[in-house]
């Protein structure tokens, strides 16, 4: 868990929340990496039931196989 320190100011009636510049960057992280396993469960659901391809055959079709 990403632990902040938000220092909330109030101006005009309107609340502002400031964050020092790393817990906003692991915010960012954090989000970006939700997103990533949001994408990831869709393709997953999307090629559900798909047949797969061994590694080895995967290795000889790129020439990589030892």
């Amino acid at each position: 868990m990403i632990e902040l320190h938000p220092e909330i100011l109030e101006k005009d009636g309107k609340q502002f929340v400031i964050l020092t510049s790393e817990e906003f960057a692991a915010i960012e992280q954090a989000l970006a990496d939700a997103e990533d396993l949001a994408a990831l469960r869709a393709a997953k659901r999307e090629e559900h039931g798909a047949p797969g391809v061994p590694l080895d055959q995967v290795l000889d079709d790129l020439g990589l196989s030892s």
